[in-house]
């Protein structure tokens, strides 16, 4: 009886090894294919696009003066408290965005990669000019969003670069702003990189909605009229800060 028992344990533990295997071989199967590699950059494009929208709301607070915006920063690194650590929340969420970001260029490249090997020859016909130009676009601004958050994370994330020493405060994000974007080459960099952030976004997003199925006939001028409208929405709100600060707004 006892043998039966542990054949039978050992029976459904082998079950359930071969199940997880399979799983496993369906979901590497599927991001092999040029499908696969379009869900995986629609949903992490999701992921990322709250993200940018949440973010630049907590921005805005900066026309709400230092109080309103250095207490949003602190609350931050607070949530979670006392179940999580100070700052270990905003340390997870920073975690999972990295990942969907490597997940999202990863693709973007293989994609890539396995368009040029599908037709190593060029056309001898016409090509579409404005699909070429907005596979251009989002490939080079893809490119430079890439070194702006690496940019971005070391400037007014750390306070790495672009500041003098002892100039960066930590949760002071209203002063560290103030400061950074006085330095009118960084902020040009900053509009720069959210001209591209629209054209990117205003792209991605019918994108992703065309690969998630959301996309119909009868609904796609909408579609890509709501798409451009969040990317120029987006590209204003971030943009409005360092036009602020160069202005004279803030201060």
């Amino acid at each position: 009886m006892q043998n039966a028992k542990h054949l039978t344990a050992v029976g459904l533990d082998g079950d359930a090894t071969k199940r997880s295997k399979v799983a496993g071989n369906r979901v590497m199967a599927l991001w092999r294919t040029l499908i696969g590699k379009k869900i995986v950059m629609a949903v992490t494009g999701v992921v990322l696009i709250g993200f940018i929208i949440a973010h630049m709301l907590g921005n805005l607070k900066m026309f709400s003066g230092p109080d309103e915006i250095n207490a949003y920063s602190k609350f931050l690194r607070e949530v979670g408290q006392p179940e999580l650590a100070y700052g270990q929340l905003l340390w997870i969420v920073r975690i999972v965005l990295l990942v969907c970001v490597a997940l999202h260029i990863t693709a973007a490249v293989q994609l890539t990669l396995m368009s040029r090997a599908a037709r190593p020859v060029g056309y001898t016909v016409k090509k579409n000019i404005e699909t070429t130009f907005a596979a251009r676009v989002m490939r080079w601004g893809g490119v430079l969003l890439a070194v702006f958050v690496i940019f971005h994370l070391l400037h007014l994330t750390g306070g790495v670069v672009g500041f003098e020493a002892g100039q960066f405060k930590h949760l002071a994000v209203y002063q560290n702003v103030m400061a950074a974007f006085h330095v009118w080459p960084v902020a040009i960099f900053y509009l720069v990189a959210m001209a591209a952030l629209c054209l990117h976004l205003g792209h991605g997003i019918w994108s992703l909605l065309q690969t998630l199925g959301w996309s119909t006939a009868r609904n796609e001028a909408m579609l890509k009229t709501v798409s451009w409208i969040i990317a120029i929405v987006v590209f204003a709100g971030f943009s409005s800060i360092p036009v602020a600060v160069m202005a004279g707004w803030l201060n």
